[in-house]
């Protein structure tokens, strides 16, 4: 097991939207679907089971036994889809304590990700599983105390409902929500509590205002956001970072490069999440991260 004591890092294993889309269009950027890693003091949290959980999964074989903390905003497809593929849950030894709201229709995140593993939609049950698998249910609004580290929740504008998290620790924040549409009278009250001078705001921005708006494709009711919205929600919140999130899988390189930039003329501090990058928010004291993960120093 690693080392690494007293760090908060931000680790993104898949930043993008829907659906997988990889390809020589999305190489700098990435293809995989939502998966964060946050190790923050000795513990790592596991923010979405995206296709980047599988890649994340082939990177922890090297840490084993591994213990880990997995938080679902909810489950869509595009969040759940790399549980299946996630190697060290099916290595005994290794523990998982797995947290998710219960569903609008009251399936437990338990009952979700069971049943995306079952015939005629996968051939290995969830059961096959040989590491130890903890389910949590929790409420909305409801605060998980692990240790000296605080995970709070609220709810987010999205068709079947979302729970975006805050992670605290020792007077530091990450603030992670995606898979929420803005209100276009008002900023998201739950929004602005989640980012309230977080150190990182993780925000989706799927679209674009002109994107979102546009009489004959608009996404208006899709139930996300756009990068001019995270930008107001940033200021509001006095957030120190801003991390554009869940890009579209139509969005390709090039046009993201676009996206940052203007991005950054509204908000410098602001950055577009990519696979393999990380945010160093108070660096490892034991242990240096990966010479493959490309660190980005945020000032406290």
């Amino acid at each position: 097991m690693s080392s690494m004591q007293d760090q908060f890092t931000v680790h993104f294993w898949g930043v993008r939207g829907s659906i997988a889309c990889p390809g020589p269009e999305t190489v700098r950027y990435g293809g995989n679907t939502p998966c964060v890693e946050i190790r923050v003091g000795d513990k790592r949290l596991i923010f979405d089971g995206g296709t980047g959980l599988r890649v994340l999964g082939q990177q922890l074989l090297s840490q084993m036994p591994v213990e880990a903390y997995m938080f679902f905003t909810h489950s869509h497809w595009d969040h759940i889809q790399g549980f299946p593929f996630f190697t060290p849950a099916f290595i005994k030894g290794n523990k998982f304590h797995v947290y998710g709201a219960i569903a609008p229709n009251g399936a437990t995140i338990k009952q979700r990700l069971n049943d995306q593993m079952l015939h005629p939609n996968f051939p290995v049950p969830l059961q096959i599983m040989g590491a130890q698998l903890d389910f949590n249910d929790i409420e909305v609004g409801q605060t998980v105390l692990l240790g000296d580290v605080k995970v709070e929740n609220a709810l987010l504008n999205h068709p079947g409902e979302s729970v975006g998290y805050r992670i605290n620790w020792q007077g530091h924040a990450v603030a992670y929500i995606t898979d929420t549409e803005h209100f276009s009278d008002r900023l998201d009250e739950n929004v602005q509590k989640l980012a309230h001078q977080a150190d990182v705001m993780i925000y989706d921005a799927t679209y674009t205002d002109e994107e979102y708006n546009s009489p004959s494709s608009g996404k208006v009711g899709w139930g996300h956001s756009t990068w001019q919205e995270a930008v107001k929600a940033a200021i509001a919140a006095g957030v120190k970072t801003l991390v554009i999130f869940h890009h579209d899988p139509l969005h390709n390189d090039d046009f993201l490069d676009r996206v940052g930039e203007q991005v950054k003329q509204k908000f410098p501090n602001s950055m577009m999440a990519r696979e393999g990058e990380s945010i160093v928010i108070v660096p490892p004291t034991e242990a240096s991260l990966s010479d493959s993960e490309v660190e980005a120093q945020v000032s406290a």
